[in-house]
């Protein structure tokens, strides 16, 4: 009988063990589609026919990710608070600071674009030259 419950409880802390790792593992990945994103002014450019600008903020939580994606348009992203971290095309991922920024062309890939932290939140201000029909972003086929 000893036996029988040494195998259990080995087991039992196997799948214990098994568990928490992979727990572990899920709390360290991105959480999608859960960013905040509110759009601060939109306006048509009556010099540029077509064309729009849009400013907006984007809130993550701790954890969270924008999908991977494209933006038709160009675009600025300045960090408010935080620290994100983005890649933009085949280039190195980096993470910006707050008082930070980079730029992204027209038609760039966006692949990653996430809070660095898991832990605080971060904010980021995007400007973005499109045109009217275009949407903020198109996610990327995976």
């Amino acid at each position: 009988m000893n036996a029988l419950k040494f195998a259990t409880s080995t087991l039992t802390g196997l799948a214990l063990l098994a568990l928490l790792a992979s727990l572990n593992a899920f709390a360290h990945d991105p959480v999608y589609g859960k960013e905040k994103l509110n759009v601060l002014q939109e306006h048509q450019l009556s010099n540029v026919p077509g064309k729009k600008v849009m400013m907006l903020t984007v809130d993550y939580a701790p954890g969270q990710a924008t999908v991977p994606h494209m933006h038709e348009g160009s675009a600025m992203a300045y960090v408010l608070e935080g620290e994100i971290t983005s890649q933009v095309n085949d280039e190195k991922a980096i993470t910006f600071k707050a008082g930070e920024s980079w730029y992204e062309a027209a038609g760039s890939r966006h692949p990653v674009s996430e809070n660095a932290s898991q832990s605080r939140p971060a904010k980021l201000l995007v400007f973005m030259l499109m045109d009217n029909k275009d949407e903020v972003l198109t996610p990327l086929n995976q």
